[in-house]
C-alpha cells in the first residue's frame, strides 16, 4: 500500500513582543522622544506659563479632533470642519451683543447641529462618498460664513465675548477646562458605552454591523453631528480668544485635526483608534508648533514637518495592519 504523506500543519506565526509593543504604543514613544528633544532645544518648554500657552492655543483644534476621532473610527471623513468652525466664530461674534454670551453660544450649537445633520444625510441617505460630500458642504458652509458676515470681521462690544477664550479659573484658562472635559466625555463614550462599541463595529465592518441589527446609517450620521458641534465650539473659543470672528478662521483646521487623529493612531480605514491616542497626537502637534515658534522657525518648514509626520503615521498604520494580518 502506498504511503500518502500527511500535510504538515502550518507553523505558528512567530511573535515579536518588542515589535508588537512598539507598534501598539509607538505614538507614546514618539511623544517621549519629542519631549526630550524639545527640552534640549528649548529649555522653557516645561515652564508652567508655556504649558498653559500650549494647551490654550491647542484647545480649539483639539476639540475639533475629538469629533473627528468619532467620524474616522466610524469609517467616515469630514473636510467641512474648517467651514463649520469659521461659521461658528462669526455667528458667535455677531450675536453676542443682541443675545448675550450664552444665547449666542446656543445659536451656534444649533447651527452646527444642522450642518452636521446635512453632512450625515448626504453621506448615509444619498450615499455620496464622505470625502466628496464634506468637500462640497465645506465649500457651501464656508461661503455662507462669508455671506453672513458680509466678509467683514465681527467685533462685538460685549466684554463677556472674550470670557471663553481669555478668562481663567484657578490660574488656568477656561478653554483648557473645556478641552479636558470634551476629551473625557469622548473617551467615556467611545470606551464605555454601547454607542461607542457600535461605532467601532460599524467602522470595522459596515455590512456585518448592518446584518447584526446595528442602525449603521443613524450611527454614522450622528458622528458627523458630533464633529460639527465640536467644530462650532472650537470656533467660539478661538473667536473669543482673539476678540473677533472672521469667516476665514478655519483655513487649516481640517488638515490639522485629521493630522492629529492620524498621528495618534486612528486608522483611516475605520474601526480602530482611541481618544487617548488623539490626545497624544494633539500634544505632539501642539508641542512641535510651540517649539518651532519659540525658535522662530519659518512657518513653511512647520508645514513640511507636519506633512512628513502625517505620511509617516499613515505608513506606520498600514505596516501595523499588514503585520497583524
Amino acid at each position: 500500500m502506498t504511503n500518502v504523506p500527511l500535510s504538515r500543519p502550518a507553523a505558528p506565526r512567530r511573535r515579536f513582543p518588542i515589535r508588537d509593543v512598539f507598534l501598539q504604543f509607538g505614538v507614546v514613544w514618539a511623544f517621549v522622544i519629542l519631549l526630550v528633544a524639545s527640552a534640549i532645544l528649548y529649555p522653557r518648554v516645561f515652564d508652567p506659563t508655556n504649558v498653559k500657552n500650549i494647551l490654550s492655543q491647542a484647545a480649539p483644534v483639539g476639540i475639533v479632533s475629538v469629533g473627528m476621532t468619532f467620524v474616522m473610527i466610524g469609517g467616515g471623513f469630514d473636510l467641512s470642519v474648517g467651514a463649520i468652525f469659521a461659521l461658528g466664530a462669526v455667528v458667535f461674534a455677531h450675536l453676542t451683543d443682541p443675545l448675550g454670551l450664552w444665547g449666542a453660544a446656543g445659536v451656534v450649537l444649533i447651527a452646527s447641529t444642522i450642518c452636521g445633520v446635512i453632512n450625515g444625510l448626504i453621506v448615509t441617505k444619498l450615499r455620496v462618498n464622505p470625502f466628496v460630500a464634506t468637500l462640497g458642504t465645506g465649500s457651501a458652509f464656508g461661503g455662507y460664513a462669508f455671506i453672513y458676515s458680509d466678509a467683514a470681521p465681527q467685533v462685538p462690544n460685549d466684554f463677556n465675548f472674550q470670557y471663553l477664550g481669555t478668562e481663567a479659573w484657578f490660574g488656568w484658562p477656561i478653554s483648557i477646562y473645556i478641552l479636558i472635559a470634551v476629551f473625557l466625555f469622548g473617551a467615556f463614550v467611545l470606551a464605555r458605552s454601547v454607542y461607542g462599541r457600535a461605532i467601532y463595529a460599524t467602522g470595522g465592518n459596515t455590512e456585518a454591523s448592518r446584518l447584526s441589527g446595528i442602525p449603521v446609517d443613524v450611527l454614522r450620521a450622528s458622528t458627523y453631528v458630533m464633529t460639527a458641534i465640536c467644530s462650532g465650539i472650537g470656533g467660539m473659543i478661538l473667536a473669543s480668544r482673539l476678540g473677533v470672528g472672521q469667516a476665514d478662521m478655519g483655513g487649516s483646521i481640517a488638515l490639522d485635526s485629521i493630522a492629529i487623529v492620524v498621528i495618534g493612531g486612528t486608522s483611516l480605514l475605520g474601526g480602530e483608534g482611541a481618544m487617548w491616542r488623539t490626545a497624544i497626537g494633539l500634544l505632539i502637534i501642539a508641542t512641535l508648533t510651540n517649539v518651532f515658534d519659540s525658535l522662530a522657525i519659518n512657518n513653511n518648514y512647520q508645514l513640511v514637518a507636519k506633512g512628513v509626520i502625517v505620511i509617516g503615521a499613515v505608513a506606520l498604520d498600514i505596516y501595523a495592519r499588514r503585520i497583524r494580518n
